[in-house]
């Protein structure tokens, strides 16, 4: 069955890379397309792929400032030919699923998210307090035009799986359409419990709005407890000069310094809301309880302390109001709870059920029954 795998763009290995990576694996014969490639920036089984590009990544500055031309995406999406391909795999957080596929082919879109630019982040993204006059004339007026080919687009797939039920709700809420969760992978063999508790609470996360590490700076300067940060991004040098001296960050580190940060931090904190949340699952393989705001995909990959089912460990504490008052306090809980959560590799068992043999033949399942076999 000749294949057209569609994925965003390439230019990092992040939780969608990782399920990318597995598709690879599932059609190793299969071409992929992208809006945008930096060679190398993935990983081998994704790069030696055949990878077609569209125009975007010829335009002056794409490869850093791709997003710059997110109103011209859905054109340089739809450009892909795809004419001949049978099955089209699309792996979608943002104008992937909208490809035009064969008449005769099956579209089938694993989906991260609906497109978060124009819908739930929206003022996220685009402040309107913080921007200029044309960007304020000009952004709703191509937004508005977006979520429209956002809606329409999503006609063109047969099938949809979503990454956890919170985006499930959304894409029925935004595309009216249903969609089979499918957890992505977790490569738990790649994070152990073992070493020494460092005493430090950890986090990681691109350093961008939506991730909130602004709380979780906050809630530790008022806390004054260790706080590490790995991670990079364009929010770094306000987050920096927010921090007091309690409060590391070591920018992007490899993934043996990532294993052992886990395994050796006394908590991780999760401050934002996510679609649903690799690192969270990373730590409780680490053995490590989460600190998280009670919402979003947290809800269906930690069990909170007095929330967990009777008889289940608990792997985290949860806050409800996304403050750093509400954060602190939290902690304050955590620590004042920690016994609760000493037990290693009872938080490590919560994670088993997002393994990556578990997605492998989850996805191929559903594929198949999307094509009939």
């Amino acid at each position: 069955m000749k294949t057209a795998i569609i994925h965003d763009w390439l230019t990092g290995m992040r939780g969608g890379e990782k399920c990318l990576e597995v598709f690879c694996e599932l059609f190793p014969d299969a071409d992929l397309f992208t809006l945008v490639h930096d060679p190398g920036s993935a990983s081998p089984a994704i790069e030696r792929m055949r990878i077609k590009t569209s125009f975007i990544g010829r335009l002056p500055g794409a490869k850093a400032g791709f997003r710059r031309y997110l109103p011209l995406f859905p054109l340089a999406v739809e450009g892909f030919d795809l004419r001949g391909y049978e099955l089209v795999l699309s792996s979608s957080h943002c104008a992937a699923k909208g490809v035009i596929p064969p008449p005769a082919s099956v579209h089938v879109c694993y989906i991260y998210t609906p497109m978060r630019y124009a819908w739930d982040m929206y003022h996220e993204y685009f402040p309107g307090g913080k921007s200029g006059l044309a960007s304020r004339l000009l952004v709703p007026f191509f937004m508005n035009r977006l979520r429209a080919w956002d809606v329409a687009s999503s006609a063109r797939v047969d099938r949809f799986a979503a990454i956890s039920r919170h985006v499930a709700r959304r894409v029925e809420l935004y595309y009216r359409r249903d969609s089979e969760v499918i957890y992505p992978p977790v490569d738990l063999d790649a994070y152990r419990p073992g070493g020494e508790d460092g005493g430090f609470f950890l986090m990681v996360s691109a350093l961008v709005p939506y991730k909130r590490v602004d709380l979780a700076v906050s809630a530790f300067n008022m806390l004054g407890l260790p706080l590490v940060v790995i991670g990079a991004g364009p929010e770094e040098e306000r987050l920096r000069s927010m921090a007091r001296g309690n409060v590391q960050f070591l920018g992007w580190q490899d993934h043996a310094v990532l294993a052992r940060r886990y395994a050796s931090c006394r908590a991780f904190v999760f401050p934002g809301e996510e679609d649903f949340g690799i690192t969270p699952l990373e730590a409780q393989a680490s053995g490590r309880p989460v600190i998280a705001y009670g919402a979003g995909g947290a809800l269906e990959t930690v069990a909170g302390l007095g929330d967990a089912p009777e008889g289940e460990q608990p792997t985290g504490v949860f806050f409800r109001e996304q403050t750093a008052e509400c954060l602190a306090a939290a902690v304050e809980r955590f620590i004042r709870e920690e016994g609760a959560f000493r037990d290693r590799e009872a938080v490590r068992r919560n994670t088993i059920r997002f393994s990556r043999p578990r997605f492998r033949d989850e996805i191929a399942r559903f594929i198949n029954k999307a094509v009939g076999r």
